[in-house]
């Protein structure tokens, strides 16, 4: 079986990821608090992943026999570093009914919709064509050896993706290192006989998780897969085209009261403020293709030439000097900061 590499948990690679799968229309955010109103916008987003830090936990939360949730897709991880992968697909293959999955995910889901979670895990790692999806981020650098990480051999932490969905109006933690899923709680609050927003579910979970670490642990990242803004406020400006063309046959028809023309003039605004988000969006989009196009690139033929050159003009000892003179100066400084010896 062959292996995958490590995939960094930004938004412009997982978006990328999702529009490589075939899959229109979606796109990764990144959520930058744990406040509950940062939660509650996130309303309808077709699920959230989690990122933190491995370790053997004892988690007594009891799991659902997934084969009695034969329409929740819930995959187990059987080969390392999948877990990125297998936590977006698990937001997107149960989210069918809301979005375009494309092909390569269609085609997989129906040839493992009968499967056992563990077989669903290894055709997925076994699938050339999302393996080679996930594998595009791998390093370029030839010199660069991917150790595996074993908790306890001091060879570095290791870190996991889980995937948070609302189903059939309950909320799931679908973890590829468990035997099933985690029922978080109904959406539709009975006591009170109204739905929940599904985000508010989750928040608990979250939050528990953190404060198990403990207040020294702060590497945690949190993504929300969602539709793609650009197509969201597109749809939002032809609207209110729709009522600007409205308003102006109020107008030819003889309205011409300070009312209406305030209303022209808050539905022009609305327009133009969501043109300038759009365009905010496209710019940073091309800034995540950007930046993912240098994440993929192989700079060893560059860095080589540009020592060669370097080294035939006699420049290199002299910077080698340079660097280890700032690398002392930083430790100086560094040290003086923090009140210790030079």
């Amino acid at each position: 079986m062959e292996s995958w590499c490590t995939i960094e948990s930004d938004p412009g690679v997982f978006t990328e990821l999702i529009e490589a799968m075939g899959v229109k229309g979606v796109q990764v955010e990144e959520l930058y608090s744990f406040e509950k109103e940062s939660f509650e916008r996130l309303e309808n987003a077709f699920g959230l992943i989690f990122l933190f830090k491995w370790t053997k936990e004892n988690d007594t939360r009891a799991t659902e026999d997934a084969s009695l949730l034969p329409d929740l897709y819930f995959p187990q991880q059987v080969i390392q570093n999948a877990c990125a992968t297998q936590a977006l697909l698990s937001v997107l293959l149960n989210s069918e009914e809301k979005l375009e999955l494309g092909e390569i995910l269609l085609e997989l889901k129906r040839f493992t919709h009968d499967f056992t979670p563990d077989m669903k895990g290894l055709t997925i790692s076994n699938s050339q064509k999302v393996r080679e999806v996930h594998n595009s981020f791998a390093s370029q650098d030839p010199f660069y050896i991917e150790k595996m990480e074993k908790k306890g051999e001091g060879e570095g932490d290791a870190f996991h993706f889980i995937a948070y969905v609302p189903h059939n109006d309950t909320v799931y933690e679908l973890d590829g290192l468990k035997k099933g899923p985690i029922d978080l709680g109904r959406i539709y609050n009975q006591t009170i006989s109204q739905s929940r927003n599904w985000t508010n579910i989750v928040l608990p979970a979250i939050l528990q998780r953190i404060e198990n670490f403990g207040p020294a642990e702060f590497r945690f990242n949190l993504m929300a897969v969602v539709r793609n803004k650009c197509e969201v406020l597109q749809e939002k400006i032809d609207e209110l085209m729709k009522e600007s063309e409205r308003l102006k046959e109020e107008v030819a028809k003889g309205d011409s009261s300070l009312e209406m023309g305030t209303k022209q003039a808050e539905n022009a605004a609305l327009i133009e403020e969501c043109r300038q988000e759009m365009k905010a969006e496209e710019k940073r989009y091309f800034q995540w293709k950007k930046e993912n196009a240098r994440r993929k690139h192989n700079y060893i033929p560059f860095t080589m030439a540009l020592l060669r050159v370097l080294a035939r003009e006699g420049k290199i000892e002299g910077l080698i000097e340079k660097a280890k003179e700032r690398v002392e100066s930083a430790k100086k400084r560094t040290a003086s900061s923090a009140g210790l010896p030079k």
